[in-house]
């Protein structure tokens, strides 16, 4: 596995130089990616991961490694005669996501979450992220050259709130924000396509489809389907979040509306296939409960982590095989 590369966030949604520590400033950002990000001509698949609630910095660094290090061993095990070949470019993003892991915690991590992306420039950033990376990579559709026949595919996967900063990000391309990098190949309004969008335990209220996140239906740059798993073992969203907002988050109890734009299946286990028929809808919810389902017993969260398996591995490359 080629070593990820590691953009941080402050609590402004800023990215961070690593080197001087300092935020980057808006202006910057596309020289600070262009020092940063260089996309072998080898890869096939490009995996930008944003991890979730309860991360300091060693530990997103090891889980988004972790999950990484499951789909090139899951590819390696399994028979993905669509996908073709695999060779991952993958990036993290980490941001400042710790906090006691109570409700009082909860609430502060899903407001700086919103913080970053309503008042800050985590959407933007990101953004411009995705945007620099669609720019640095061979197509898919397009032309062969010397890089690869087929082209290179746009993964992104969130956790927990990470999901929230991915879909706003995403979001962000199909309206009149600011500017980012890079353009599109299939309608001039977008600076980017993205080919997979996979979040896991997603924090976020099960209509947040039909308001905040509504334009991301009608008008944004997604191949495919917007795919988030539940479980019924996930507490954090759950007993959490429906005492924060309410009612049950999407990684308790998946996406709930609109209706007719929403499919259900179930996780599957690494020698069953996805069919395109069950994805074929706009937003599909994973039950993952079968799998989803530890947690220590001193720990509030319940199994809203328990998310590291082949399986999930196996999801996110069964998408990816779907897109080719």
């Amino acid at each position: 596995m080629t070593e990820p590369v590691i953009l941080d966030l402050d609590e402004h949604g800023d990215f961070v130089d690593p080197e001087t520590g300092k935020p980057v400033p808006a202006e910057a950002t596309s020289r600070f990616l262009a020092r940063w990000l260089n996309v072998p001509a080898t890869a096939t698949d490009i995996v930008v991961f944003v991890h979730g609630w309860q991360n300091n910095r060693e530990t997103a660094d090891r889980r988004a490694r972790q999950f990484f290090g499951l789909l090139e061993d899951r590819y390696a095990a399994g028979s993905y005669e669509g996908l073709g070949s695999w060779q991952g470019f993958y990036v993290m993003v980490r941001w400042p996501s710790m906090s006691n892991p109570f409700l009082t915690g909860y609430r502060r991590i899903r407001d700086r979450a919103h913080a970053m992306t309503t008042e800050g420039r985590a959407a933007e950033a990101l953004g411009q992220l995705l945007g620099y990376l669609n720019a640095e990579r061979q197509l898919p559709g397009s032309a062969p050259s010397l890089r690869t026949v087929t082209g290179q595919y746009l993964h992104c996967v969130g956790h927990s709130f990470g999901g929230r900063f991915v879909v706003e990000a995403v979001q962000a391309a199909a309206g009149d924000g600011p500017p980012v990098l890079g353009w599109d190949r299939a309608d001039p309004r977008y600076p980017y396509t993205v080919d997979t969008l996979l979040v896991f335990q997603m924090a976020a209220r099960p209509d947040i489809f039909t308001g905040r996140f509504a334009p991301v239906l009608r008008d944004a740059p997604i191949n495919g389907p917007i795919v988030v798993t539940r479980s019924r073992f996930d507490r954090a969203t759950g007993l959490w979040h429906r005492l924060a907002e309410g009612v049950a988050g999407i990684g308790n109890v998946g996406v709930k509306a609109p209706v007719d734009e929403v499919a259900n299946t179930v996780l599957c286990k690494t020698d069953v296939e996805y069919s395109r028929s069950e994805l074929d809808r706009r937003i599909v919810n994973v039950e993952s409960g079968w799998r989803f389902r530890r947690g220590r017993w001193w720990n509030p969260a319940g199994a809203h982590s328990d998310i590291w398996y082949p399986e999930s591995a196996h999801l996110l490359l069964s998408l990816a095989e779907l897109a080719r």
